[in-house]
């Protein structure tokens, strides 16, 4: 969900109280912004000096209210529960003590988290309440944990956007290595759109070179829309290690926002962008699902948030989220977006091609797979694999 001008901002303040027929949603919520004085801001674009937690309550109108995928912004303020999303309770986490407590109280069953990582142009209220409708739309249980970074949130600001995640790589690291280091956590799923998808790319990465394997508690990623350049996203892969968490990545080649990216980029093509069907049997054998929402109708003009406000794609994500396969009904649903044939996230369901894979020669098939493995290190005809 991007950012607007023209609506009402602060809308962070909470409601006094909201009716028992809402929908509510508990988050924690990490942040490397600059802290606001305004309550109903809570947080800026700008950089901060540190990490700082809340958790967040949110409210969600009723579901005869609403449509799947859809963010009610308040219209006016204080905003109508009832037919908009609102906010019920703030609390500053002033200790990792209660960080835990808090974790412990929203845990399910299987002790699953799903750390979400907004894209560009995203306030912080813009990325609380997306994860919000996620989180409720899919359908998930998994304690919901938000990380957000200085986006300023503005269209123009996508140097300054790109250079505050690179700002935010350490961070989203610690974060990822606490979830998973603690007995409380048994599996962690990353779900990272756009710009956002780079930033998880690079934590990965750290988090494999600190620790010299990413944990495996990690099971899951899942990049929707990544922006990344295309030849980057190779390197990280690689960079990330042989023992890698299955990867989910949702494309469309009819991404306009992606389509300006590239051409912001020096021509390259971004990984959300990209028909990556032909490479599927390939990427296949390195864990890498490849879901492509080309064809799928969506409200967002620029096509850029299919995997938040398609109801389908919405559905697909809540069944990985939840440890399920998307055998059987959903097969007939995978014909007709086009969800390229591979394991789904690690599961043992197969899904249907939905369209035609182009045949690669064995030489080609050799020379992709050897790419995006990790290098030998050995000198062959002048030259050492990178």
């Amino acid at each position: 969900m991007p950012g607007c001008a023209n609506r009402v901002q602060n809308v962070l303040e909470p409601l006094a109280a909201a009716p028992a027929d809402t929908n509510r949603i508990p988050m924690l919520v990490a942040t490397t912004r600059k802290p606001s004085e305004d309550p109903g801001k809570l947080f800026t674009g700008d950089r901060g000096t540190a990490i700082s937690l809340n958790s967040v309550t949110v409210s969600i109108p009723p579901d005869r209210n609403r449509k799947i995928g859809e963010v009610q912004w308040p219209s006016r303020l204080p905003p109508n529960p009832e037919k908009e999303f609102a906010v019920l309770e703030v609390t500053k986490t002033e200790s990792e003590r209660q960080a835990l407590e808090w974790f412990r109280k929203h845990r399910n069953p299987k002790r699953q988290v799903l750390i979400f990582v907004h894209g560009f142009n995203n306030t912080y209220a813009d990325a609380v309440f997306r994860l919000a409708q996620i989180v409720h739309d899919s359908g998930t249980d998994a304690a919901p944990i938000l990380f957000t970074w200085p986006s300023r949130g503005r269209a123009f600001d996508y140097l300054y956007d790109k250079e505050s995640t690179n700002y935010s790589r350490r961070a989203l690291e610690d974060l990822i290595l606490q979830a998973a280091k603690s007995p409380d956590v048994q599996d962690v799923t990353i779900l990272a759109h756009s710009m956002g998808g780079w930033l998880a790319a690079e934590a990965l990465r750290g988090v494999a070179m600190r620790e010299k394997a990413i944990p495996a508690k990690v099971k899951n990623v899942i990049l929707a829309s990544p922006d990344i350049d295309i030849d980057v996203f190779r390197r990280q892969f690689v960079e990330m290690g042989p023992k890698r968490p299955h990867f989910a990545i949702v494309t469309s080649t009819r991404d306009k926002a992606l389509g300006a990216s590239r051409w912001l980029s020096g021509g390259v093509d971004r990984v959300g962008g990209s028909d990556l069907r032909p490479y599927v049997p390939v990427l296949e054998e390195l864990g890498v699902t490849v879901i492509d929402t080309s064809d799928i109708k969506t409200r967002d003009k620029l096509g850029h948030n299919t995997f938040a406000d398609s109801p389908e794609i919405v559905h697909l994500l809540g069944r990985r989220l939840a440890g399920q396969s998307i055998s059987g009904g959903e097969a007939t649903f995978a014909d007709r977006v086009g969800v390229a044939a591979a394991n789904f996230a690690g599961s043992a369901a197969r899904v249907a091609v939905a369209a035609p894979v182009s045949v690669i020669s064995g030489e080609a098939r050799e020379v992709l797979k050897r790419e995006l493995s990790p290098s030998t290190g050995q000198m062959v005809d002048g030259q050492i694999a990178y």
